[in-house]
């Protein structure tokens, strides 16, 4: 049996709202797109309790944060540490993960921030 769980990329929702939209560098502020990866990382962490039923149980493998950012803005890793961070801070030594952090010219419903994670059961 396969334990991999690929979770979609995740927005900044929260509550239904989409927390922040724009550019980082340009219109959104590095704190700023720091806590919207934390609300990035909280979402795929919630898909993945829905997938395995409970948050011991998930380990983290992979990571893949997006940044919707100005060309000149070269601070990519910075906000994913953020979301990171967090893992690590949640899950302990299973929050543990490979991570890459890229910048793109825009996300969907122009939001500064995506998340896409790769976890299995435990």
């Amino acid at each position: 049996m396969d334990s991999s769980i690929h979770i979609a990329g995740q927005l900044p929702f929260k509550d239904g709202e989409l927390l922040g939209q724009g550019v980082v560098g340009r219109d959104v502020d590095l704190e700023t797109a720091r806590e919207l990866a934390r609300h990035c990382a909280l979402n795929c962490l919630a898909a993945a309790v829905q997938a395995v039923g409970d948050l011991d149980q998930v380990r983290i493998v992979q990571m893949l944060v997006f940044v919707a950012s100005a060309p000149d803005f070269g601070l990519q890793s910075r906000v994913a540490n953020a979301a990171s961070e967090l893992l690590i801070e949640v899950l302990g030594e299973n929050g543990r993960h490979a991570r890459t952090a890229i910048g793109v010219a825009g996300l969907p419903l122009n939001t500064p921030v995506e998340i896409q994670m790769i976890c299995t059961a435990v």
